[in-house]
């Protein structure tokens, strides 16, 4: 439980839990209905970063500038926090998610479907086989699914609960595709131009390791461009939108400027 802490309290922008309480406010639901869930992506995504790190992974020794989790209190520990912390969040779900059985059932399928082989575990184990340097499109299809699929979900749990017209859900998914391949985007340009003293983490990582990337494979000005693209489509998907989106504006932006 200390080494869950540690890494779940160590920081970092809470990008995802944000995401869903913001989609929620803009379908017109009071946020804190969906306060458990959001809670539960910031498990889910802390222990995804706790494996990530791991020697057998992605071997860094820095998160969020302070030492890894298995640096802190070993391999073995590392990864029993991770499914411990993976298991508390459908837990947290089960248990607190308001809208009774139909709606924590859609929810806990939403955040299994985004976690699975459809999603961070299959996007990482592509990732780790350099699946991304085949195109451009198996690179983009590593992204979605170890990345943008977690993005995804933050907001269609919001989707599961407010139970929009499909007109309009099928937009809050588009946008989130959009904000998820931006995210990874931005990512891969700060791992080649980035400050490792903003990050909190190592960086020229990925090209230390051989890893496909934005960057790697389209050049840093093409993927400042991408990036452009990306954020330009995710805005317009909400142009027209009915409901307060400013946040979920807002939050594009953010994912488009960051510097860490």
């Amino acid at each position: 439980m200390e080494a869950m802490r540690y890494s779940l309290l160590a920081g970092g922008k809470r990008f995802r839990p944000v995401l869903a309480l913001a989609t929620c406010a803009a379908l017109g639901e009071d946020p804190a209905r969906l306060m458990p869930t959001a809670a539960a992506i910031e498990l889910i995504h802390t222990y995804s970063l706790i494996h990530d790190d791991l020697p057998a992974m992605d071997d860094d020794d820095l998160r969020r500038g302070k030492p890894t989790c298995h640096r802190a209190y070993g391999e073995d520990t590392a990864i029993l926090a991770g499914d411990a912390l993976f298991a508390e969040a459908m837990r947290l779900v089960c248990e607190r998610q308001d809208g009774g059985g139909a709606v924590q059932v859609a929810v806990l399928r939403e955040l299994s479907w985004a976690t699975g082989v459809g999603g961070m575990v299959g996007g990482q184990f592509l990732d780790l086989r350099d699946a991304g340097l085949r195109s451009a499109d198996a690179l983009r299809l590593v992204h979605t699914l170890k990345t943008g699929r977690l993005i995804a979900a933050s907001v269609h749990v919001a989707l599961v609960l407010a139970a929009p017209s499909e007109e309009i859900a099928d937009r809050y998914r588009r946008f989130a595709l959009e904000l998820g391949v931006l995210f990874q985007i931005v990512d891969d340009i700060l791992d080649v131009a980035g400050s490792e003293v903003v990050m909190g983490k190592a960086v020229g990582a990925d090209a230390r390791l051989g890893k496909a990337t934005y960057v790697s494979f389209h050049g840093l000005a093409r993927a400042r461009e991408l990036a452009a693209e990306t954020h330009g489509r995710a805005r317009a998907l909400l142009a027209d939108v009915p409901g307060s989106t400013g946040d979920l504006l807002d939050l594009a932006d953010h994912v488009y400027t960051r510097q860490s």
